[in-house]
C-alpha cells in the first residue's frame, strides 16, 4: 500500500518510509491511497486479543513489513500496560460505556499509538543503519507517552516541545524526570499552538529535516492515527449485539486525531453509527460541528490541558476525504485558514458527528456527579465526555487518561486525591527541562546542537 498527501504535490510513500517522514514535503498529511473494506473481515475478529486484533488491522497498511516482524512488533508493544484486556470496556449501565484508554505506561490514550510507533522507528534504524531524531509537540499526554516509547531505543532522540506552565504538574514530571540521555524536554514560552506552529514550520524545511534525519511524533504522523483505529474496533466487538446499531462513541478531543481514527474505521466498512466530539473551553471543534465554521481563537488554558488546542491538525485529513480527495481544494482552504484563521463551509455535511462544549466551571461538577451516578472516577478530559450524553443512544467514553494525573481537579470535585505509584514515584526525581523562545530560530539550533 502506497500513502499520499492531502496537498497532493508530494511522491506516494510506502508506510515505513511514511511514517519516517511524518509530515509531507508540501506541507500535507499522509493517508492511504486506497482504504481497505473490513465489512466482511470485522465479525471474524470478535474474538481476538488486542494485540491480535491491532496486527490483522496494521497488516493491511503496513504491508512492507514482514507478516511475522509486524507481528512481533505489535506484541511487544502492548507488553507494557497494566491489564489484561489492555483497553477494557466497562459498562456502567445498560446504555453507559467507559472505554479504558489509561492502562499503558503513562497512563494515557496516547500510548496505544505511541508504544508501537516506537517500536517502528527502533526497527527503521536497524534496518537501515541509520539514526532518526524525533520531534514533537505537546499539550500534556502525547509528549510523556512518546518519551516513553523511545526511553533508551539505541539510535534515536526525541525532542518534545511543550508550553511551560500550561501541562499538568504530573505530565511535565512524566516529560522530565526520565533521566534518559536521549530525551530532551523543550519547554516554550506560548501555546501548544505556538509550539505546533513552529514544528510545521521546521518540518516544512526540507534540508534541515533530511539533515537531521527528523522525523514527526505528533498525530501528523499517519501511524498514530491508524494505531488509534484499533481500540474503536476492539471496543465495537466486545458490545452487545443489539448495543451496536444505537452506538456513539463520545471523544474527548482537541487535534481531532482521536475521534478522526474512528471515523476513518467507519469508512472501512465498520457500521458504527455515530461519534461526538466533547471539547472543552477551547471549542474550535464545536463550532466547527455546529455551525459550519472553523476560526482559530485564544487559547484559554483550562482545567484539560490537553484538550487546550486551537488549531485542530487533524482537521486536514478530515477536510481531504469532505471535499472528496480534491488535493487543490485542501490546499486553498487550508492556505485560507493559515491566512485568515477562519473558513466558512457553504455546505457541511457531517450526519455521523454531534458535538458538546464544557466549561472549566463545569468539570468539577461532572466529575463528582459521575462519581454518585455511577461508582466511577474520571479525568478532566473524560469528564468533557459526559456533558450531554444522548438518552436514546448507547454511549461509549472513551476516558483517555488516569484521573490519578490530575489530583488537584479531582481534590476540588471529589474532596480526596487519587494515587498511582507510577506517579507518585515521579515526585522524587529531579526535573530536567530545557526553556526556549516558541521560535524556529531557537528550536532548530537546539536540535541541531543535540541531534544524534
Amino acid at each position: 500500500m502506497r500513502f499520499i498527501s492531502t496537498r497532493g504535490l508530494a511522491q506516494p510513500l510506502s508506510f515505513s518510509d511514511a511514517v519516517a517522514t511524518g509530515l509531507a514535503p508540501d506541507g500535507g498529511l499522509f493517508l492511504p491511497e486506497k482504504l481497505p473494506d473490513l465489512s466482511a473481515q470485522w465479525p471474524p475478529m470478535a474474538g481476538l486479543g488486542y494485540a491480535q486484533l491491532c496486527h490483522e488491522f496494521m497488516r493491511h497498511f503496513a504491508t512492507d513489513i514482514p507478516e511475522e516482524t509486524l507481528r512481533r512488533l505489535v506484541g511487544k508493544a502492548y507488553q507494557g500496560f497494566d491489564h489484561a484486556e489492555t483497553a477494557p470496556l466497562v459498562a456502567l449501565d445498560a446504555r453507559t460505556y467507559v472505554l479504558e484508554l489509561f492502562h499503558g505506561p503513562t497512563l494515557a490514550f496516547k500510548d496505544f499509538a505511541m508504544q508501537l510507533l516506537g517500536n517502528l522507528y527502533e526497527h527503521q534504524c536497524a534496518q537501515r543503519g541509520e539514526s532518526i531524531n524525533v520531534l514533537g509537540a505537546t499539550s500534556g499526554d502525547t509528549g510523556a507517552a512518546a518519551i516513553h516509547a523511545l526511553l533508551g531505543k539505541p539510535g534515536t532522540a526525541i525532542f518534545i516541545l511543550y508550553p511551560d506552565g500550561r501541562v499538568s504538574p504530573l505530565q511535565e514530571r512524566q516529560m522530565t524526570c526520565t533521566g534518559a540521555d536521549n530525551v530532551f524536554a523543550l519547554a516554550i514560552d506560548g501555546s501548544f499552538d505556538d509550539a505546533q506552529a513552529a514544528l510545521k514550520t521546521i518540518f516544512g524545511d526540507t534540508a534541515f529535516r533530511l539533515k537531521n534525519r527528523l522525523s514527526a511524533v505528533n498525530s501528523i504522523n499517519l501511524a498514530r492515527v491508524l494505531a488509534q483505529c484499533v481500540y474503536y474496533l476492539y471496543a465495537w466487538l466486545r458490545l452487545p449485539q443489539e448495543a451496536r446499531a444505537n452506538a456513539e462513541f463520545v471523544v474527548p478531543t482537541g487535534n481531532f486525531g482521536n475521534v478522526l481514527a474512528g471515523w476513518l474505521l467507519q469508512r472501512m466498512g465498520v457500521p458504527i453509527p455515530a461519534f461526538k466530539v466533547a471539547t472543552n473551553q477551547n471549542d474550535i471543534l464545536y463550532r466547527l460541528f455546529t455551525t459550519g465554521e472553523y476560526r482559530v481563537a485564544d487559547v484559554q488554558p483550562s482545567l484539560a490541558p490537553s484538550m487546550d488546542i486551537q488549531v485542530a491538525s487533524n482537521f486536514e485529513r478530515f477536510l481531504y476525504y469532505q471535499l472528496g480527495g480534491d488535493a487543490a481544494r485542501v490546499r486553498a482552504v487550508m492556505a485560507t485558514c493559515a491566512k485568515d484563521g477562519v473558513y466558512r463551509f457553504d455546505k457541511f455535511e457531517h450526519s455521523t458527528f454531534s458535538a458538546s462544549r464544557c466549561s472549566d466551571a463545569e468539570i468539577p461538577g461532572i466529575i463528582a456527579h459521575v462519581r454518585r451516578r455511577y461508582g466511577y472516577l474520571v479525568d478532566p478530559h473524560t469528564a468533557c465526555a459526559f456533558k450531554d450524553l444522548s438518552p436514546e443512544k448507547v454511549s461509549v467514553v472513551l476516558a483517555t487518561a488516569s484521573p490519578a494525573k490530575f489530583p488537584e481537579t479531582i481534590r476540588e470535585a471529589i474532596g480526596a486525591e487519587p494515587k498511582h505509584p507510577r506517579l507518585e514515584a515521579l515526585r522524587k526525581r529531579p526535573i530536567h527541562k530545557h526553556k526556549l523562545p516558541a521560535s524556529v530560530e531557537a528550536i532548530t539550533r537546539f536540535v541541531e546542537a543535540h541531534a544524534v
